[in-house]
């Protein structure tokens, strides 16, 4: 039987924009369940503050799929900023670096009970934005690339526009930048194709595909897509 699969949402989302996929993957004999984060949730995080609140919420849930399924592993699947946010959770350092919490919070150090890791549209870095940075420079610095050799990562990044001066492709213009420093490239919109991807994992651009669920079109959790990605879970 297939591991039960944790979709974490992607920054200021709620659960609610990830039930289609959610039932998904159910429908592909995934046992499947997202944190239920709500957007407010996001709100203590704004401008680059810890992230503490959500790994709460994660680890919860983690632990409570855990014991449903009577399971010892799951599959996590990051969308967005929740695909650096799992890579926190699954490493051994105290997140501590914000001061909120103590070293024995018990909200980190997960990847013994996470088998697959797969980020959706995820910036594991960003050059310019500021308020990312801090939380970011925490991850890559502590745990570059597929760190952990008993987690199989599978980044998957999306290939729909290209940034330009353009009406149509100003906005992915500017988000490539402050994410590679370069505007003129490929992503899903808002993150480039090669901020999206880790040394040592397994890599995927998909043609076609936009960042968010809230956007017109093919996003990373359409069925449609799904076939591309969903069978690298265990």
């Amino acid at each position: 039987m297939p591991l039960p699969t944790v979709i974490l949402p992607g920054y200021f989302a709620g659960a609610a924009e990830y039930l289609e996929l959610q039932q998904s993957l159910v429908g592909l004999g995934f046992p499947a369940v997202t944190v239920p984060v709500r957007r407010r949730d996001w709100l203590p995080t704004v401008g680059g503050r810890s992230i503490v609140p959500i790994l709460r919420l994660l680890d919860r849930t983690v632990k409570q799929v855990l014991q449903q399924y009577n399971a010892s592993q799951v599959n996590l699947i990051g969308h967005s900023a929740a695909g650096w946010i799992s890579r926190i959770y699954l490493g051994e350092k105290p997140y501590i670096i914000h001061g909120d919490v103590m070293e024995d919070a018990g909200l980190w150090f997960a990847h013994p009970s996470v088998t697959t890791l797969v980020t959706l549209g995820t910036p594991q870095y960003s050059l310019y934005e500021r308020w990312t940075r801090k939380n970011l420079d925490f991850v890559n610095n502590n745990y570059p690339g597929a760190f952990h050799p008993n987690v199989h990562y599978v980044c998957v990044a999306g290939k729909a526009i290209f940034g330009a001066r353009r009406p149509g492709q100003l906005l992915a213009y500017n988000s490539y930048k402050l994410t590679c420093g370069t505007g003129n490239t490929w992503g899903d919109g808002i993150t480039p194709v090669e901020a999206a991807h880790l040394e040592g994992a397994e890599n995927l651009v998909i043609e076609g595909v936009m960042h968010s669920p809230r956007r017109v079109g093919l996003w990373y959790g359409s069925p449609e897509v799904l076939p591309a990605w969903v069978p690298y879970l265990k």
